[in-house]
């Protein structure tokens, strides 16, 4: 691998930053996108079994914010009925909407980051490309002469920098994509708990006179 670095020059030291912090991101959003950390199975049916004759306790409420990424989506429709018992379907819509936003913000937490390191790969492995051609001319000597030490490293410089510019792109960007498609998965589950819950909770609202 060392012998690779080498033959790769300069160049291939940005790359491999990126494949370090690809594959950390990658670790990192594997962990924090599991189920049981956003939506766990069970969740929203025993919120509806806790709720079923009255309101619960601050400290269940804190509980369930605590529980999960959906546990603090239907927290905040509980704190709001709590808090405003006379509240509308719509104030209550509202609130699970604006929990649901940064929620959502919070799935998609370093996903720009993987997909700017999907997309910067190639380019830097282009970049390298570029140098390694630069240093292959450099090596024509006027006279009609050549060195081959220096055309054999830019050779090595241009083609080991493209392979592996392409080797960090291809996988960041397979991930990308399928944690997107897991954060959207989770988006919807969370619009359609919190749609169940709405009517649900309305029980407990408080008629406005009119």
């Amino acid at each position: 691998m060392l012998s690779i670095i080498q033959a790769a020059g300069w160049p291939i030291w940005p790359l491999l930053i990126c494949s370090i912090a690809a594959l950390a991101l990658i670790i990192e959003r594997f962990s924090s996108l599991r189920p049981i950390r956003v939506a766990p199975t069970r969740l929203l049916d025993e919120v509806i079994s806790v709720t079923r004759a009255h309101l619960p306790a601050p400290d269940v409420v804190n509980k369930l914010s605590q529980n999960s990424v959906l546990g603090t989506v239907l927290a905040s429709g509980l704190r709001a009925v709590i808090a405003e018992p006379r509240i509308t379907e719509a104030g209550l819509r509202a609130a699970f909407e604006s929990a649901g936003r940064a929620a959502v913000h919070r799935l998609e937490r370093y996903l720009n980051t993987l997909g700017t390191i999907a997309s910067a790969a190639p380019l830097l492995g282009l970049m390298g490309t570029v140098i390694g051609m630069i240093e292959i001319f450099g090596s024509q000597a006027p006279s009609g002469g050549n060195n081959p030490a220096l055309l054999a490293h830019g050779i090595s410089v241009a083609l080991y920098n493209t392979a592996f510019g392409l080797m960090i792109a291809i996988p960041a960007l397979m991930f990308y994509r399928y944690f997107r498609g897991l954060v959207d998965s989770y988006t919807l589950e969370m619009e359609q708990a919190s749609d169940r819950l709405v009517p649900h909770l309305m029980r407990f609202a408080v008629p406005r006179s009119s």
